[in-house]
């Protein structure tokens, strides 16, 4: 091979799961296996290149200008790309010029602005496990944000990967039994790269040694850390997985956030789909979710932070009160809020701005946007003197303006600077002699250059000679060939074209020499100089970072201000005795897409006594499911701090939402939409406390009516139960015999849609009012739908046969009974009934009834497993 072909093998060697960029002068190439690949995958022309082999080597190519936006579309398709860069100027260079990886993008660490997304933070996520429990850790190194927790089951670690929604993961190789298929599954449709980190990273020693030299401290307990094994683990193990990748120093990660999941309301997946937080259910837009009513942030910062709240509702009463009494001021000063909002529609990415500088990756245009974003600081920080409340004050106190640092950019960087920063053209004038000097002797001696053209064509009388430049050549005469027969003695021939010729003389050698020399200079020093700047103001991350994080907060405060203000929202109460009031609330979204005034709204009302269950009848698309939604929405906005839909509310601290809504088949899983029906329902029942809301729509379509209507009513038991569930419901259903269920269980309460009935149509009031429907009117919506007249006809006619036979007319001989009580009765029964079990099963019950699971490792409990299976055939 080749030496530049020998180095490509043996770097890839090194790299081998990744795409392999190596710098070949003005292009990116990719060879051998890479080069086959990912010519298909980015439609790139595939070619090859002599290397010393028998064959040629298949090559493709990109040019290195335009590598970002090849670079998102490996990584988006779950890639890793490692930049191979020349890292020595080929001028310098003896021989073949040095080249080495400088850094390896992935999912979870892209930093290039046109690859991000600017309202959406882009999370690397880190997983550790010991025994039983696990460290979580994320960062979004694009603006410097780090985090971690602990939880005490792989359920949890799901909910936060469920909540944050990293863009990658990595894990702890011993975890690798945890991403069963079903894990792989949910992951693969969530867009999230996967993969298992080296052991090393997970040495708790090596973990804690990295945590304290990055952030600088002599033990964990500064960083709040003191005992907190698996958080240590997890974030020293992600500090190290972005230093091989990143292979540079990255101080834009200067704190470390410990956070505690009992400080937020549990949102999971399936709940997040239901209600649309985020994103639609049907095409996955911002357009048409809470988000959208929500974020009218005049940031890109402001804008991923209030779509941090609106994933992680709060749970402490007093935060919540002070981002209420927060919008509650802003909205009563209307002026000084919205000046302070056109103020902030200047402001830039400060977060991911500060991160290029501390990268390196900063040019002078971005220091221009670095400095505008600065300019209306001081005022905002002397508007927000007029405001009194908590939250408000201590934004005023705290906000630091960087006057100096604006200061500093406005009088170093030209407003007409360059994209690029070896070129010149950055500074200002004044702002360094020796630049000015040069600048001066540039200009001037390029004044002498065209005095020394219009000499020469004066002299010679040759009307179209011309002096050129090129990179190759530098300056020099050209004469067309109609005049070259007047070229003087004195003019030295350089180069001959069809149509010219090209000629230097003595004095044009030395003038060019002073010019190529002083823009060498000029340029050097220029880029010297940039180089000392940005390295000046990347030693003010902290103070650019507690300044962003402050006018991000601002700009989400005055967003839910001007939404609460423009759709009369109201402030909601909080109360803490598990009681939902709500007294005209709206769907939030439904009423901005539809005629103004026309939502009709509803009243809700759930306690913990003797109305904790709604159980809601009525039509299909009669507004079950939006009603049941709304009420969800409203609660979990008054725990955003935000004001709500409605006349008024008096809201409890839910700690989870809980959502069962619809159902399709899974086919990735082989799931049908009836396992995926009782699979929501089983982690709703199994998680649910008496202090969460649980919104159940239609549970039991998916399989035959009285299976449907066994199943909906054991549910419906089981939450009524204190002992067992007591959450508070909203439980819409088409089986009207569940209405039998109030005045059995004291904390059921009947509701149904209103409708009214003229001739043979139905005309939905979407109205919700005390009492049970005594039909679907499923046939009169069928009608509506537009079913062939026959088959309606025929359909009233096998009705009217059925209810005659009333098969579901049983369900007033079922006794009702506390469901903890027969569960207890059941128990004891079973105890009896292992009496008649195998004498092989009762060894296996003794032992595992006496088996210590804190004290075997996951491995050791799986071939256990497996040995009880064998035992059993």
């Amino acid at each position: 091979m080749s030496p530049m072909m020998e180095h490509y093998c043996k770097t890839k060697e090194e790299y081998k799961d990744c795409v392999l960029f190596y710098r070949l002068g003005d292009f990116y190439e990719m060879f051998f296996e890479d080069a086959v690949e990912i010519s298909k995958e980015l439609e790139l022309t595939l070619t090859g290149k002599e290397c010393g082999m028998e064959e040629r080597a298949p090559m493709c190519g990109i040019p290195f200008h335009a590598a970002d936006t090849y670079i998102r579309k490996l990584v988006d398709n779950g890639h890793k790309v490692a930049i191979c860069e020349q890292v020595e100027d080929p001028k310098d260079a003896k021989g073949l010029v040095e080249r080495k990886v400088i850094r390896i993008v992935t999912p979870g660490t892209v930093t290039s602005q046109e690859t991000l997304e600017e309202e959406k933070n882009n999370y690397l996520m880190c997983i550790s496990c010991s025994g039983t429990s696990f460290g979580v850790a994320l960062s979004d190194i694009s603006t410097g944000v780090f985090l971690t927790t602990f939880v005490n089951s792989f359920s949890e670690v799901r909910d936060e990967i469920s909540g944050f929604s990293p863009s990658e993961i990595i894990y702890q190789k011993t975890m690798e039994y945890l991403f069963d298929p079903e894990m792989e599954a949910f992951t693969e449709r969530s867009g999230i790269t996967v993969s298992a980190a080296p052991d090393y990273y997970f040495d708790k020693a090596q973990a804690e040694m990295k945590l304290l030299g990055h952030f600088r401290v002599a033990s964990a307990e500064a960083l709040g850390l003191k005992d907190l094994d698996d958080p240590i683990i997890a974030s020293g193990a992600l500090l190290t997985y972005i230093s091989e990748t990143q292979m540079t120093a990255v101080d834009q990660i200067s704190s470390l956030k410990l956070y505690f999941r009992n400080d937020y309301m549990i949102i999971d997946s399936a709940t997040r789909r239901n209600l649309e937080l985020t994103e639609t259910m049907r095409d996955k837009k911002k357009q048409g979710s809470l988000l959208w009513v929500l974020d009218k942030t005049k940031t890109a910062m402001g804008a991923r932070l209030l779509r941090s709240w609106v994933k992680q509702p709060l749970l402490k009463k007093p935060l919540i009160e002070m981002r209420l009494d927060a919008v509650e001021e802003l909205s009563g000063n209307l002026i000084s809020r919205d000046e302070m909002r056109e103020y902030m529609s200047s402001i830039y990415d400060l977060e991911r701005l500060i991160t290029r500088i501390s990268l390196k990756t900063v040019n002078a245009r971005d220091l221009l946007s670095f400095k505008t974003s600065l300019r209306y600081l001081p005022d905002i920080k002397n508007i927000l003197k007029e405001f009194s409340c908590e939250v408000l004050t201590g934004i005023q106190r705290d906000l630091d303006p960087l006057s100096d640092i604006y200061e500093l950019i406005e009088k170093a960087i030209s407003e007409d600077a360059p994209l690029t920063i070896k070129e010149g053209g950055i500074f200002k004038d004044g702002y360094m002699d020796e630049i000015d000097r040069l600048k001066y002797t540039k200009a001037n001696e390029k004044s002498l250059l065209a005095a020394l053209e219009e000499k020469e064509r004066e002299s010679t009388g040759i009307k179209t000679l011309r002096i050129k430049f090129n990179k190759v050549f530098g300056y020099y005469f050209e004469v067309t060939n109609s005049f070259k027969d007047m070229v003087p003695d004195y003019f030295i021939r350089k180069q001959t074209l069809v149509n010219a010729e090209r000629y230097t003389t003595e004095e044009l050698n030395n003038l060019a020499g002073n010019i190529i020399g002083s823009e060498d200079k000029l340029y050097g020093l220029e880029y010297q100089e940039f180089v000392s700047l940005r390295e000046r103001l990347a030693k003010e991350i902290e103070r650019v970072q507690k300044t962003a994080g402050l006018i991000s907060m601002l700009d989400a405060l005055t967003s839910l201000s001007y939404v609460a203000t423009k759709n009369s929202f109201a402030r909601p109460s909080i109360n803490e005795e598990g009681r939902i009031d709500i007294k005209g609330g709206r769907h939030p979204v439904i009423e901005q897409m539809i005629p103004s005034g026309t939502f009709i709204p509803n009243d809700t009302y759930l306690d913990m006594e003797s109305s904790r269950i709604s159980i809601i009848t009525g039509p299909n698309m009669s507004g079950k499911s939006t009603y049941m939604r709304q009420t969800a929405i409203i609660c979990l906005m008054a725990q955003i701090g935000s004001f709500v839909p409605a006349d008024s509310a008096d809201i409890c601290l839910s700690d989870r939402i809980f959502t069962r809504v619809g159902a399709s088949d899974d086919l990735a899983s082989g799931q049908s939409t009836f396992m995926v029906e009782m699979s929501e329902v089983a982690n709703i029942l199994r998680n649910s406390t008496s202090n969460s809301l649980i919104i159940l729509d239609e549970i039991g379509r998916g399989t035959s009516t009285f299976d449907g209507l066994a199943i909906a009513w054991a549910v419906a038991e089981y939450i009524a139960d204190m002992h067992l569930c007591g959450a508070k419901t909203l439980f819409a259903t088409h089986y009207h015999e569940l209405t039998d269920l109030e005045g059995r269980m004291p904390s059921v309460k009947n509701y149904s849609i209103a409708i009214r009935q003229d001739a043979d149509q139905i005309v939905f009031l979407r109205k919700i009012v005390p009492g049970g429907s005594s039909s679907s009117y499923g046939i009169d919506v069928a009608k509506l739908a537009g079913v062939p007249c026959e088959v309606i006809d025929r359909a009233k006619e096998i009705a009217a046969i059925l209810e005659k036979e009333d098969l579901t007319g049983n369900t007033k001989s079922i006794t009702g009974g506390n469901m903890s009580e027969r569960a207890a009765d059941k128990n004891t029964s079973m105890e009896q009934l292992t009496l008649f079990g195998t004498p092989e099963e009762l060894n296996i019950a003794a032992e595992l009834r006496d088996l210590d699971l804190n004290n075997m490792t996951p491995m050791k409990a799986l071939n256990y497993l497996q040995q009880l299976k064998d035992r059993l055939r």
